[in-house]
């Protein structure tokens, strides 16, 4: 057997991270169920893309993993409208429940606002911003 060598650094190598995604995305695909991605972009009228939801969908879950709404385009409704959306193509897709993590309290208001529920929570130990984990039956 090869002896491994074992180092940190402080940036991922792109091959290195395709490696690993790769690896653990073929591992999930045949031991758990497949994973589809999901993205519903906010785009301007020249098409430029400069906001949206970006996550997932499988285990019958909807995963939200990025929302993010320019600071421009925020009190319209346009985080609500986003969530609504990726939360009926889950439904289409199978998913029983939604899940999302935040550190950033208005956002908490907005998920809690649209029925979401904390599972559990993580305080920063620099006092700073503690993680919320939440989830909402579809």
């Amino acid at each position: 057997m090869d002896k491994l060598v074992l180092e940190i650094f402080d940036d991922v190598p792109e091959d290195a991270l395709e490696t690993i995604e790769t690896a653990i995305l073929d591992f999930n695909r045949e031991h758990l169920s497949l994973r589809r991605k999901l993205f519903i972009p906010l785009k301007d009228q020249d098409g430029i893309v400069d906001g949206g939801l970006i996550g997932y969908t499988g285990r019958a879950w909807l995963y939200t993993e990025l929302l993010f709404v320019p600071e421009y385009r925020r009190g319209q409704g346009l985080a609500s409208q986003l969530l609504m959306l990726a939360e009926g193509e889950g439904r289409r897709r199978g998913c029983k429940a939604s899940i999302v993590d935040t550190m950033n309290p208005t956002a908490r208001r907005l998920y809690e606002k649209l029925g979401y529920e904390t599972f559990g929570s993580l305080a920063d130990p620099a006092e700073s911003y503690s993680v919320t984990w939440m989830r909402k039956q579809l």
